[in-house]
């Protein structure tokens, strides 16, 4: 009797630590949701704040955009320029190799904006819909040499230079606007898990070897800064994405 009351016991304490544990999970959620809602808030209010000027609002909902700076994606508002600015979070160096087999580092983006996402060729889920939205960014600044964009693989154990050469023709990929890359394998996922944070995952401890996979795009600034997140599956947020590259573009 005294031992199956310590197994009730045991269990009583398993399961509230289970229930804490969903119940943060669940908190964090509503904060992140509640820091873009007051995201939103704010871009509203400026938008309308300025909405004699019919030039600004075609272009952007905001006169600037937020950066961020870890996994929540919790909006800093931070003056362009400023000592402030320059000590934010930056995606670091890194040297990895296109489907062209150039070599593309932190300085091929120097100047630029760019879109970045992570997928793999051989995806038959979400990666198909990514590719297709990617493209649709790629026609609507073809010819804009300030805007590139920069796939990852996430296999680039299996996609190697030919093959993401394939890929790249089947796809209609132009080369050196459109950047395909393979390397390192623990490089590429440092990069997607600790830089970019793209898998934005609210209370979910990731090892460094469990398979990254996520649908989000992130919009990384001429300073190497992020300055977006947005679902690549979904048409308002591919919408808002070229609204904000735009905003960015005219960022002094």
């Amino acid at each position: 009797m005294v031992k199956y009351t310590s197994i009730m016991k045991l269990k009583m304490v398993v399961f509230l630590v289970l229930d804490a544990q969903i119940y943060v999970m669940n908190w964090k959620k509503k904060l992140c949701n509640i820091n873009k809602m007051i995201y939103l808030f704010i871009g509203f209010s400026i938008s309308v704040s300025g909405c004699k000027d019919s030039k600004a609002k075609k272009t952007s909902r905001v006169e600037s955009l937020p950066y961020f700076n870890e996994a929540t994606f919790t909006p800093h508002w931070l003056t362009p320029g400023s000592q402030e600015e320059k000590e934010f979070h930056v995606i670091p160096d890194f040297t990895l190799v296109n489907q062209l087999g150039d070599t593309i580092t932190n300085r091929t983006f120097d100047n630029k904006i760019y879109v970045t996402d992570f997928f793999f060729t051989t995806c038959p889920g979400i990666c198909p819909k990514m590719t297709a939205n990617m493209s649709k960014l790629q026609k609507e600044f073809k010819e804009d040499s300030t805007i590139l964009l920069l796939s990852h693989s996430v296999t680039p154990e299996y996609d190697s230079i030919p093959v993401l050469q394939k890929y790249a023709k089947e796809k209609k990929i132009i080369d050196n606007k459109w950047h395909l890359v393979t390397g390192d394998r623990k490089q590429i996922y440092d990069l997607g898990r600790n830089h970019y944070f793209v898998e934005e995952d609210l209370g979910v401890e990731k090892d460094e070897d469990d398979f990254l996979h996520t649908e989000n795009f992130l919009l990384i600034d001429k300073n190497k800064h992020i300055r977006g997140i947005y679902n690549g599956l979904n048409r308002a947020s591919i919408a808002q994405l070229i609204i904000d590259v735009n905003t960015l573009k005219s960022e002094k």
